[in-house]
């Protein structure tokens, strides 16, 4: 019997949903347990200390131990860099545990939603990716979890894959920290201003989520929050909401020297969010203000 008790939240007898959110030490599945505790429903976090995504056994004996209704899939091996070098790690995190919780969902008869990125296209043109465009990774982070999604719709017919992007939150790095910590020591900074896309909030795909489980809507969805901008735009609303003086300056992608590549038109469209019906998630603007003022009250 494996001992799960310090990770249970049990807020309501008897409620229909329980819910396991794998990567609960992450920005996003801190959020959502966080979210769904919130609304008095049962939730179990796990992480790599609770079993290896890519060991099958543990991850059948864990999840079987717990009986999940509802398995929120959002452990993964996220560092885009160091993916390019480490490559065997991030496939056998990305897409044999992928593998092993879609497998095990269907084994148990568990709703499944996965957590995927704007990072399997290939960011050409300016038009927002539809969830019918074909991906086409240009970086093997993003190739690994565009595996993960064809393994989840191998293993299920019924799921729940959510594409997101640009993530932050308040439980981990994010680019608004790593800004704010830049501006803090530099008279001015250079930002990337030709890659496009929209700022998360995971606050925001928490509350998204926790709709979009209790229904039967199941698909490819993307989920962002409202708006458009690029890197050295989202920078310098950064620094003028936090009341910084220094001057962001902005730089081509090509003069920014990463291990991985990046698309440079990240943006998603939320059509089908629409004619869905689905929660629409607020401004890219109001989120950061949102954040912001957390942050500062903590």
């Amino acid at each position: 019997m494996v001992n799960i008790k310090y990770q249970i939240y049990i807020i309501k007898q008897g409620d229909h949903m329980k819910v396991l959110v794998t990567g609960y030490n992450g920005q996003l599945g801190y959020d959502v347990i966080e979210e769904l505790k919130k609304h008095n429903i049962q939730c179990c976090g796990s992480d790599k200390k609770e079993f290896d995504l890519t060991d099958r056994v543990a991850c059948s004996s864990f999840i079987k131990d717990y009986k999940p209704n509802i398995i929120v899939h959002c452990a993964a091996y996220t560092n885009v860099d160091k993916a390019e070098k480490e490559r065997e790690l991030c496939h056998k995190i990305n897409v044999i545990g992928t593998k092993n919780i879609a497998n095990i969902s269907q084994e148990i008869g568990a709703k499944l939603l996965y957590i995927s990125t704007d990072y399997v296209f290939d960011g050409k043109g300016e038009k927002p990716f539809t969830v019918e465009d074909i991906p086409n990774p240009i970086n093997y982070y993003g190739w690994t979890k565009y595996l993960g999604e064809l393994e989840v719709k191998e293993h299920l017919d019924d799921y729940f894959i959510l594409r997101v992007s640009w993530l932050f939150g308040t439980n981990g790095h994010n680019f608004i920290n790593t800004i704010i910590r830049l501006a803090k020591v530099n008279p001015n900074i250079k930002v990337v201003d030709d890659q496009i896309g929209s700022p998360t909030y995971t606050r925001d795909v928490a509350v998204f989520i926790r709709k979009l489980i209790a229904t039967n809507k199941y698909g490819t969805y993307h989920v962002t929050n409202e708006g458009f901008c690029s890197w050295y735009e989202f920078a310098k609303k950064i620094v003028e909401l936090s009341d910084m003086e220094t001057i962001v300056y902005p730089i081509k992608t090509i003069d920014f020297k990463t291990t991985a590549r990046r698309p440079n038109n990240s943006r998603l469209s939320k059509t089908k969010l629409e004619t869905n019906g689905l929660y629409i998630l607020p401004t890219w603007q109001s989120a950061l203000k949102r954040y912001l003022n957390e942050k500062h009250s903590k």
